[in-house]
């Protein structure tokens, strides 16, 4: 166990191990490498927010659908949960651009036909919906139809309507995009708030928006392909750099994209993209 003043590194929580896949004769990802541990805080809850950036066409949505069990890759393995087994399709939540709620059915009762999939009773799925709408601040919207909520409202229901089936763990798809500055600052504070309500929480969150995700997140995976002698980009992505925003003392702060630092960060992380 590693630790620091004020946090500790526990637990496994998600293993990506030499992942590979190909894709009509093309390598899109090349012995992709990445984990994700239990982050403690003395005196908190402490969920876990991973950001993972790259260019456009570099890979970011094969290897979402290989973390969430949707893809098998050709080589190598995904194990999640604190007893690290096999990813299975259904066990990550999945949070689209677009939410595909039930236009017919009511709030609480989109919650209630996911936990009914995921295998709960009529009643647990109920008890389960009504404790994450408390949680997400959404008890007054429960007996409301999609078509009245507003887009950040159906952000959240799409995320408590994963954690009906994904008790842990929820992957994030450009939940940025279209944003302006406002609503950015919306979904961070969001996902900020949701990942401290329990201690195992983890979202991985892939975005091209630099600035969003070093803000939301407390670690940043970037991907990206090996360069040869001439520069030019060896096909097959992988994980180039992993930025430990804790350590770096840009994590867990309010105001912190005013910051030399977090600036610093920010421009080194654009100048890179060409390279990858």
């Amino acid at each position: 166990m590693a630790a620091s003043a004020y946090y500790e590194v526990r637990e496994c929580l998600l293993k990506v191990e030499n992942v590979s896949q190909t894709l009509g004769g093309n390598l899109i990802l090349d012995k992709v490498n990445a984990e994700i541990h239990n982050i403690v805080r003395p005196g908190l809850h402490q969920g876990q927010v991973v950001a993972l950036l790259g260019p456009s066409g570099i890979g970011k949505t094969r290897l979402f659908r290989i973390l969430a069990g949707l893809d098998e890759p050709d080589t190598g393995y995904v194990l999640v949960g604190v007893d690290q087994k096999p990813v299975k399709k259904g066990e990550v939540g999945v949070v689209a651009q677009h939410y595909p709620l039930f236009k017919h059915r009511t709030v609480l009762g989109n919650l209630v036909v996911a936990g009914r999939m995921a295998g709960l009773s009529k009643a647990e799925a109920e008890s389960k919906a009504m404790k994450l709408l408390a949680d997400f601040r959404l008890e007054d919207q429960a007996k409301k139809y999609p078509v009245l909520l507003s887009g950040g409202q159906k952000q959240r229901v799409a995320i408590a309507q994963q954690f009906m089936c994904s008790e842990h763990f929820l992957l994030m798809d450009e939940p940025f995009s279209g944003l302006d500055l406002n609503a950015i600052e919306r979904v961070i504070e969001m996902v900020t708030s949701i990942a401290a309500t329990d201690e195992l929480k983890t979202f991985i969150i892939v975005t091209h928006d630099i600035t969003a995700a070093l803000e939301v997140a407390d670690t940043v995976w970037v991907l990206g392909r090996d360069r040869d002698k001439e520069g030019n980009a060896i096909p097959g992505a992988r994980v180039q750099k992993v930025y430990n925003l804790i350590d770096m003392g840009l994590a867990w702060r309010h105001g912190v994209t005013e910051e030399p630092e977090f600036v610093a960060l920010m421009k080194e992380i654009r100048a890179i993209y060409p390279t990858l």
